[in-house]
């Protein structure tokens, strides 16, 4: 097997016209195209496999330095998860003939699974990592039936072969198993060495099939990501599934109806590649002049002027099962804070944004979520890519409520539904639960619960009748807005002093006393109260330290609160 020459590439930068003229994509005709995205649980080794196949085709330089190269963002090398799915083409030499193949690295985490489902479309295949130590996990499951109700090839890979205590052959039983794919189809890789990685790219040639499309077909897009350039406006990443388009092309969004004029395409290796063309059965990046972020739909179609086609389907809407409420930390800085969120919900289309208001806290957002992660890694990208400070208040959940004489209807709790032994050592389980049981810390319970050998998934199954009442909690007898929250009446009292308790820590010392209540309409279930106590050298030292962390407080009533303290008060610590 043999690579192709490296292609000049770097971050964000244009190439050369010799550059150009190196990649003629007219070369690569549908039959010599495949178009495939990596899927797994999280943290086994999508990304580090990524990395492989493309120093292997030579799409970047080997190094040791190449760890998560399509994980670009900062909140992704910070936590070391995919947050992004990233695009990369890759030039392949097999058996005499040169392959174009396009990879989508996608994340492994159930918060980011709309990420992976938007990628499939744009593919004919899949790359099904398990690990060989782990075996089958959650999002394994999940991410699979993504693949198999698009009617996709899937290769399985059980990658980390290397480790000490990886059992590949149990894994491959477990395929087998619970997926039906024949144990003989499985691929045993290490992608940290590099071992047996070029049957990878050998499968990917010889099993994936090539994309259904024609270059005689009149030009026909999908949009499936996007994100936005300060200088250039919106770029898009296109699945092309017919026709041509080139540089100077009037392009039409079926979305809006409107028209726009090519000004530049290409494909990513992972950076930016400009070319002249794109060709049917191919996945690039299009910039068309689009300057409002509401131009770009995702899952929208792009045709010709001249030739109109009928839309693509699009991508079903990502329900949102997280959700909280977003205000800038001074009023001034709404509309800085509106542009930010308007961005950047064009590269994340799967939170929702509606408008909302706060006496306490002025004009803002109530934003929809997949997940308390993904409401976490939101906020960060917020501030880490837009620089916007903002308070966020806690995370709920939606409820349908039946009122009969004020009374909330009594509510049923975790029911157990299903039970399958995967293996001698493996069972799944399935419950049904109220969901704000779980978006908190469910999770990370149950992975100390089990030594973290226990995995979790869950997926929305519709409303219950529930007696839940809503608990405010009060500073100096002022309501907090932010931690005003909906609990089962049997667990009011126990939460709201948790609350109180975690919130009396959060809060520093004051010139004066301070009364933390939790209270259900005008009954207070529990009371803690923070005083101040020391001499006037303390308290001069005290209050030298409220001036310089004055930005990250927010005041309520007469009492400076960090922002820092609306989330922690939500984690709960077991005993």
């Amino acid at each position: 097997m043999k690579a192709l020459p490296v292609l000049c590439s770097s971050s964000r930068r244009l190439s050369t016209q010799s550059d150009k003229d190196a990649v003629d994509l007219s070369k690569f005709p549908v039959d010599r195209i495949r178009n495939f995205c990596i899927i797994a649980h999280i943290d086994h080794g999508k990304s580090t496999l990524a990395d492989r196949l493309l120093e292997m085709t030579g799409a970047i330089a080997k190094t040791e330095k190449n760890k998560q190269v399509l994980d670009k963002l900062q909140v992704e090398r910070e936590r070391g998860i995919t947050v992004k799915a990233q695009t990369a083409s890759l030039f392949y030499n097999h058996e005499g003939q040169q392959y174009l193949l396009n990879l989508i690295d996608t994340p492994g985490h159930v918060d980011f699974s709309y990420e992976v489902s938007r990628s499939i479309s744009a593919c004919q295949g899949v790359l099904l990592i398990v690990d060989a130590n782990q075996g089958i996990q959650a999002q394994t499951v999940a991410n699979f039936y993504l693949a198999f109700e698009a009617q996709l090839t899937i290769i399985p890979v059980i990658n980390k072969i290397d480790l000490k205590n990886a059992d590949p052959e149990r894994v491959e039983s477990q395929i087998e198993k619970v997926f039906d794919i024949p144990r003989e189809e499985c691929i045993r890789i290490s992608a940290k060495l590099g071992t047996n990685v070029d049957k990878v790219l050998q499968a990917v040639v010889n099993r994936i099939p090539p994309p259904q499309a024609s270059t005689e077909d009149p030009f026909k897009a999908l949009v499936f990501d996007s994100n936005f350039d300060h200088y250039r406006g919106v770029v898009a990443n296109i699945a092309v599934f017919g026709g041509r388009v080139k540089k100077g092309d009037k392009i039409v969004s079926a979305h809006l109806g409107k028209a726009y004029e090519v000004n530049e395409l290409g494909l990513l290796r992972p950076d930016e590649h400009p070319t002249q063309k794109l060709f049917a059965g191919q996945v690039g990046y299009i910039i068309a002049g689009m300057k409002d972020v509401k131009e770009a739909q995702i899952g929208d179609t792009l045709y010709l002027q001249e030739q109109p086609v009928e839309a693509l389907p699009g991508f079903k809407p990502a329900k949102a099962m997280v959700f909280a409420g977003m205000y800038p930390m001074d009023q001034s800085e709404y509309t800085g804070l509106r542009s930010a969120i308007e961005r950047l919900t064009l590269n994340d289309s799967s939170v929702t944004v509606q408008r909302d208001s706060s006496l306490a806290l002025g004009a803002g957002w109530r934003l929809g979520f997949l997940g308390l992660l993904h409401m976490e890694v939101f906020n960060q990208r917020l501030e880490q890519e837009y620089n916007a400070s903002v308070i966020v208040t806690a995370p709920t959940v939606p409820y349908k409520a039946v009122l009969s004489s004020a009374k909330l209807i009594k509510n049923r709790r975790a029911v157990q539904k299903n039970m399958v032994y995967i293996d001698d050592q493996r069972v799944m389980m399935k419950y049904l639960f109220p969901l704000n049981e779980i978006v908190v810390d469910f999770y990370d319970l149950l992975k100390s619960l089990s030594s973290g050998y226990a995995s979790f998934d869950y997926e929305n199954a519709g409303y219950q009748a529930a007696d839940l009442i809503k608990m405010d909690i009060l500073l100096n007898g002022r309501p907090v807005e932010e931690l005003t929250t909906v609990v089962h009446r049997e667990r009011a009292y126990s939460t709201g002093k948790a609350m109180c308790e975690r919130l009396k820590d959060s809060i520093p010392r004051q010139m004066f006393e301070i009364a933390i209540q939790a209270a259900i309409g005008s009954k207070v279930i529990s009371k803690y109260t923070t005083d101040y106590g020391g001499d006037i050298t303390r308290k001069m030292k005290l209050l030298k330290k409220q001036a310089e962390g004055k930005k990250k407080m927010r005041r309520i009533g007469n009492v400076e609160v960090p922002k820092d303290a609306f989330i922690s008060v939500l984690k709960r610590k077991e005993k």
